[in-house]
């Protein structure tokens, strides 16, 4: 027998397996982490992809507007944050010449709390900061409309300044492709109706973990994107990415600045190379972890986990995630479409009105109802848990005896198991298909 550990909420689970049966752990393969985190970013910004280091583009006296996460994409901002203000404090924009504007997309609001926690208290202390709302119209500056009729409508406190700098943090996206780039303007700091229909091509089946060209929504979005850059550019504005990629463990790995498109394409070839994890075979048994908070917060964020299983787990077979959501029934609209249960009607009523939260509580009931889904959570969920289709569990061990007899009544007898310790930010890819 062999132990192995899972991150849930704040802290860990360990179980005991037999080896034998396990087909094997996907992780992110081993890569060495940045030792020196202002020197990283620092090199990022000085040897940029695709456009001039930023200390030839900004002069004194600009104006510096930041886009950062919000707390669903762990991006480590109150790390490198304090870095890039200090040093547009050296080449000469003061305090007060900058900004923050948190890219919720259609995320709730961030508390004060929340925005000192994300980008650090002392950045936090010396600049405004706003969120993004996307319900609020009068916020938002209309910059023409997509080949696809989508709005592009970004929120004006981007485009206003003499430098808009997107940060963020890039994983496998399972419709847009990949996170990071692009996506900090759309849907990050776009308007509730410019995200509904860019986020509507996700029912096409060309959309997809790590597919850009032909997905119709990453395409979209780079061209909503485009539309807005260029018209910062007419205004004088500079658009600069700096995004960060991490480990499973949100340790920094490597840093890309510079053209918003073209660094960004350069970061996406490191992200295959390191969540990218090719596996022989599907198992009939799959247990998994989402890596702890603050990706187990609710049911919705954990869907990441529910989305990359599928890949590993055989046809009908039995997955065992590990969720804590303390915030289990947030958002509510994603919990009252994933509590539908007629896929059917459900999927006609996706394509009639879509709705971001909608879309992915029918994806998720995809996979659920065409799987066996033990979800170990805390006790106050299970009556919710049931209602989704999924089998609640108190532990580890008690979702393994569940799984189990269910395996001793498919009789299956030489049953294999996979584990994920870190689903979300690693993609299994089958050796045939990765070829």
């Amino acid at each position: 027998m062999k132990e192995y550990t899972f991150h849930y909420g704040h802290g860990t689970k360990t179980f005991a397996l037999d080896e034998k049966r396990v087909l094997g752990e996907i992780e992110m393969p081993e890569t060495p982490v940045m030792e020196n985190v202002e020197q990283g970013v620092l090199d990022a910004i000085n040897h940029p992809i695709g456009c001039k280091p930023l200390a030839e583009l900004v002069k004194p006296g600009d104006t510096v507007t930041f886009v950062c996460n919000d707390p669903t994409r762990v991006a480590n901002s109150f790390a490198f944050m304090p870095v890039l203000v200090d040093e547009l404090n050296k080449l000469g924009v003061p305090d007060e010449n900058m900004q923050i504007v948190f890219s919720l997309g259609t995320h709730r609001l961030m508390t004060r709390e929340e925005m000192a926690e994300g980008v650090g208290a002392a950045v936090a202390g010396r600049l405004k900061m706003y969120n993004s709302d996307c319900n609020v119209a009068e916020d938002f500056e209309y910059f023409g409309t997509t080949g696809r009729f989508t709005p592009v409508l970004i929120n004006k406190r981007i485009c206003h300044s003499d430098h808009v700098i997107l940060t963020g943090t890039i994983v496998h996206h399972y419709f847009s492709g990949y996170g990071g780039g692009r996506k900090a303007v759309l849907p990050g700091c776009a308007a509730m109706e410019t995200v509904r229909h860019n986020h509507s091509f996700m029912m096409d089946p060309r959309s997809g973990l790590g597919k850009t060209t032909g997905n119709p929504v990453y395409e979209d979005q780079m061209e909503g994107v485009r539309l807005w850059a260029d018209a910062m550019q007419k205004r004088g504005c500079n658009v600069f990415l700096f995004n960060a990629i991490l480990d499973a463990e949100h340790r920094f790995l490597r840093m890309f600045a510079g053209d918003y498109v073209a660094a960004h394409h350069e970061a996406c070839k490191f992200v295959d190379a390191v969540y990218g994890v090719k596996i022989r075979q599907k198992a009939d048994v799959v247990i998994v972890s989402c890596g702890g908070y603050p990706k187990d917060i609710n049911l919705y964020q954990g869907t990441k986990t529910h989305m990359n299983v599928e890949k590993a787990v055989k046809d009908g077979g039995i997955a065992i995630i590990l969720l804590e959501c303390p915030d289990i029934v947030e958002p509510k609209v994603f919990t009252d479409w994933l509590l539908k249960d007629d896929l059917k009607k459900m999927e006609q009523e996706v394509r009639d009105n879509f709705y971001m939260a909608a879309f992915v509580a029918y994806k998720s009931r995809c996979i659920i109802d065409t799987h066996t889904v033990y979800l170990v959570t805390r006790k106050e969920n299970f009556d919710f848990v049931r209602r989704t289709g999924q089998i609640p569990a108190a532990s580890l061990e008690e979702a393994w005896e569940m799984a189990r007899a269910r395996l001793e009544e498919e009789g299956k007898k030489d049953y294999t198991i996979t584990i994920m310790g870190h689903a979300p930010v690693t993609l299994p890819v089958l050796e045939e298909e990765g070829k």
